[in-house]
């Protein structure tokens, strides 16, 4: 049938960019909820070219889930969405099964039809339990929660900017295709900062960055990184929840796009040995009243004495943590100082190899930046644990904190046993939620050889948490 025929939405690129900056605004100033729920649902009725809402939530592990409702159903039911949790990873269990679905209608994006489809809008959904409280496996929630308190409570905001590597490769559905081809192929053999216009990579970096940029991501820099087919696209700083929103659609609007292109874009952390992996480098800061309290022109490295306390717990909790911030076997590839890899438990100004990295800043831009974050970790575990660490977490005795030489673990099993040994991870998940995620990074890992060893074996792609389907994992 032709597409003439549908009445559906189709912005230009332009109106979606001023649409979604105008709703990012009122997020970012915690405009009230209230009137963007009545705001929403006014636009939903009033816009007739809307024909669904697409209303995305993430499980446990951090894979983004999405379902499609029918504007009209969901004007009528918005208040009154259930699903069954107990075919979420991590989830309920199945006698327990009934979850809802809230809507957080502060987090609304128009999307451009070319990749999303004519007629639809995209909403983050907040996972809701039985009795009516927020889900405990929801991390969104949860950090949610968590944000929206210390403002209340102290006045704070937390805010991050994440630098999100990723490989694109040859061919479409390529991890699952692993196992058959054994290797993934490059579209550009460059390298930091090569590409000619035109090539696939290019191409590729030139059209995510005009989706993000009409889903109000504010763009700063894109380029291509060291190893081969490798790319990072950044754009500006955000309040944490959205922040962490903005990775989760980072990364499918790179899967969306690279799939058009024949092609599949993978934030595994090492899909490729000899080269260096790819990591999510999350840059956090705090704000109190509007003044960024990590500044100090006078202080050492010119942070103040909060963000080195800030600095100093996480230096102390960075092998407990260490498992909820590289979420994968691969990850562990990463790990690796003959590529930069971050895995000292040290801050430093200038050695890229600690975990903790101080950049040169200003009032506005000084920042924390953690180096040791897999790009495939759960966006909201993950800044949950550093600001939750960072803020509260215990300070270790340790003589030198911020130099002595000590490491991350290089292997998952070893990271398991620190996150499930800590008293800190039990205290901010819960022993309940620690213990799911504990039991599903396990059971991944037991698919996996246990020693890494010098190739990218199939199992670590195939069980891969991002990765995997019901027909994969059950073929073990």
């Amino acid at each position: 049938m032709s597409d003439s025929l549908h009445n559906h939405l189709s912005l230009s690129y332009s109106e979606l960019e001023a649409r979604n900056l105008a709703i990012k605004e009122d997020r970012t100033k915690r405009g009230s909820v209230e009137k963007a729920r009545e705001a929403r649902l006014k636009t939903l009725t009033d816009e007739k070219g809307i024909k669904a809402v697409t209303l995305m939530f993430s499980d446990l592990e951090g894979r983004l889930h999405m379902l499609d409702y029918d504007k009209k159903f969901l004007l009528k039911s918005w208040d009154n969405l259930t699903f069954d949790g107990s075919s979420i990873r991590g989830f309920t269990a199945q006698r327990e099964s009934d979850l809802r679905l809230g809507l957080d209608w502060q987090a609304f994006y128009y999307a451009p039809a070319d990749y999303f489809g004519a007629g639809k809008v995209l909403i983050f959904g907040e996972v809701i339990d039985k009795d009516g409280s927020p889900y405990v496996g929801d991390l969104r929630g949860v950090l949610k929660k968590f944000s929206g308190d210390l403002h209340k409570k102290d006045g704070l905001t937390l805010n991050a900017a994440n630098e999100i590597e990723g490989f694109l490769f040859q061919g479409r559905d390529a991890e699952r295709r692993y196992a058959e081809t054994g290797k993934f192929e490059y579209v550009n053999a460059g390298g930091y900062y090569h590409s000619l216009p035109g090539d696939p990579l290019r191409t590729f970096i030139d059209r995510v960055a005009e989706v993000q940029r009409a889903m109000g991501f504010q763009n700063e820099k894109d380029h291509p990184e060291v190893a081969p087919s490798q790319f990072e696209i950044n754009y500006g700083y955000g309040e944490v929840v959205s922040a962490a929103d903005q990775i989760q659609l980072y990364k499918l609007i790179c899967r969306q796009v690279a799939d058009t292109m024949g092609m599949t874009a993978t934030f595994l952390p090492k899909p490729v040995v000899g080269v260096n992996g790819s990591g999510m480098h999350t840059n956090v800061s705090v704000m109190k009243n509007g003044k960024n309290i990590f500044w100090d022109p006078k202080g050492e490295e010119k942070i103040s004495k909060y963000a080195w306390e800030f600095v100093d717990r996480i230096l102390s909790s960075g092998n407990d943590i260490c498992c909820m911030l590289n979420a994968s076997v691969n990850a562990y590839r990463r790990l690796d100082p003959h590529f930069e890899a971050p895995n000292q438990i040290i801050a430093s100004a200038v050695d890229r190899g600690s975990m903790v990295r101080i950049p040169i800043g200003n009032e506005k831009s000084s920042r924390v930046e953690v180096r040791s974050v897999g790009p495939d970790s759960n966006p909201y575990m993950v800044l949950y644990s550093v600001f939750k660490t960072g803020i509260e977490g215990p300070t270790a005795k340790i003589p030198n904190l911020r130099t002595a030489k000590r490491y991350l673990p290089d292997n998952i099993y070893d990271a398991l046993e620190n996150f499930e040994k800590s008293a800190w991870t039990t205290t901010m998940l819960g022993k309940e939620v620690k213990g799911r995620y504990s039991d599903l990074k396990r059971a991944s890992a037991d698919r996996c050889a246990r020693a890494l060893g010098t190739m990218v074996k199939t199992p670590e792609v195939q069980f891969h948490h991002e990765v995997y389907n019901q027909l994969l994992w059950n073929q073990f």
